[in-house]
């Protein structure tokens, strides 16, 4: 399980990989909790370590995490999901991101008050291609930025990755067939006593019967992988150990002991929802932690020696926020966000200069922008009536003379002052203009 983050359904061992993902704090613990089973995971996970061959007791093994298309893009709730998945696959083994197009359907109610709302075919075919392509996106950047080429020197490369939709095996099934060969393995008592469905039976709003079906669905999920793909790993957030556990007693009672398992201000990993620049600020506002990193542990402990001498310089979030923005938006991405921050909060001229109108955009949120032909002797004043960022009359001359003008961070308090290449107009042709404290506009001139 990874903390509030991920569980393993099977073991853990003291050593290898697991040991590592503990020491990252990633790791909260695993299911089941018997010593002889955390022991047998080890060696597994060990045996693909020391490149022995697959098979059915050593080897490469195969891991998955579901992710429901609840909306079009992942979100920071999704990524620790995807870098343990991302862990497991640089230390040679093989996973399985599923996208739950039909479990998204029923809603999970873990973690919830109250059920999802209901979406649309069109809706839930478009949240799943989202999803999809973020995985894809994550898995690439991971590959080509963080993956050490001395892991395949070791004998390790890394493992494949598969994204697969949980509909492609429900799609036509009937209710009653499905129900009679996996409902008699279900104890209504035991499905009854998990946390998440009592915590919502507490609620005013209660649950309703699909929700309650969840855990059978994911369960479900666990035993077809462990079928076709001979998955016997899966990882889930603290949240989503009833259902863990409902996937591993299934597997256990349908075919014998073969084991085996994040709305509101969401950040998410889709450039379209979340801009580089907002997730390496709230990263950047993240505990000092590298949940999220590659790092090897040994620059890690350095990091935070750093971090702990001289807490002011904030090396370790600055790293941090690097590293997952990277990982999320490749290298462009990232100085993407680093150009950003030094505009905004370093009033960068030459930052500014550097941006696209895509960035000024992303950076300055529900800013106006605006195309404007520059006509010869245009003014300071007229820049500022143009998009209407002032008032008409003497209250917008005013406003400027009194100093509540700045066009690309300098003040502008000379309404006759004629705008100036280079100084009101950046050489990428924009200009940003602010009046007060908080009103942007973007300015793309035309015709220069």
């Amino acid at each position: 399980m990874l903390k509030d983050h991920l569980h393993v359904s099977r073991a853990v061992g003291s050593a290898g990989l697991l040991s590592s993902l503990s020491q990252r704090g990633l790791l909260s613990g695993s299911f089941p909790e018997d010593a002889a089973t955390q022991e047998r995971l080890a060696r597994l996970l060990e045996a693909a370590a020391d490149g022995e061959p697959g098979g059915g007791g050593g080897g490469h093994q195969t891991v998955y995490c579901g992710f429901d298309p609840t909306a079009d893009s992942l979100h920071v709730g999704h990524l620790l999901a995807l870098v343990g998945l991302l862990h497991f696959r640089a230390a040679g083994h093989h996973v399985l991101a599923v996208v739950g197009g039909a479990t998204a359907q029923i809603g999970d109610p873990s973690g919830r008050s109250g059920e999802r709302q209901r979406v649309s075919e069109e809706a839930l075919a478009a949240n799943t291609r989202g999803l999809r392509e973020g995985i894809l996106r994550v898995v690439a950047n991971h590959e080509s930025l963080f993956h050490d080429d001395a892991a395949a020197q070791k004998k390790r490369p890394l493992g494949t990755v598969t994204v697969l939709n949980n509909m492609s095996w429900y799609k036509g099934r009937d209710v009653v067939g499905f129900l009679g060969e996996t409902g008699r393995f279900f104890r209504m008592g035991t499905m009854l006593s998990r946390h998440s469905v009592q915590a919502r039976l507490r609620s005013a709003e209660g649950m309703s019967l699909a929700e309650f079906t969840y855990q059978v669905f994911q369960a479900f999920d666990f035993y077809h992988l462990h079928q076709v793909y001979g998955c016997r790993i899966q990882l889930g957030g603290t949240d989503q150990l009833g259902n863990l556990m409902s996937g591993h007693e299934y597997i256990r009672n349908a075919v014998g002991d073969k084991l085996g398992k994040t709305a509101g201000n969401a950040v998410w990993l889709n450039r379209e929802r979340t801009s580089p620049f907002d997730l390496y600020q709230y990263f950047l506002r993240q505990p000092d932690n590298m949940l999220f990193t590659f790092l090897p542990l040994a620059e890690v402990d350095k990091l935070m020696e750093q971090q702990r001498q001289d807490p002011a310089k904030r090396l370790a979030h600055k790293r941090l926020a690097a590293e997952v923005t990277k990982l999320v938006h490749g290298r462009e991405g990232l100085e993407s966000a680093k150009r950003c921050t030094t505009a905004l909060y370093h009033s960068s001229v030459q930052a500014l200069q550097q941006m696209s109108d895509e960035e000024l955009q992303e950076l300055f949120g529900q800013a106006p922008f605006h195309e404007l032909l520059l006509e010869p002797g245009s003014t300071v004043l007229d820049a500022c009536r143009r998009v209407q960022a002032i008032p008409d009359g003497p209250k917008g001359h005013r406003m400027v003379t009194e100093g509540a003008v700045w066009i690309n961070h300098s003040r502008a308090d000379n309404p006759d002052q004629v705008l100036v290449p280079r100084v009101h107009i950046l050489t990428n042709g924009l200009s940003l203009l602010r009046v007060g404290k908080k009103n942007y506009h973007i300015i793309k001139w035309l015709g220069l």
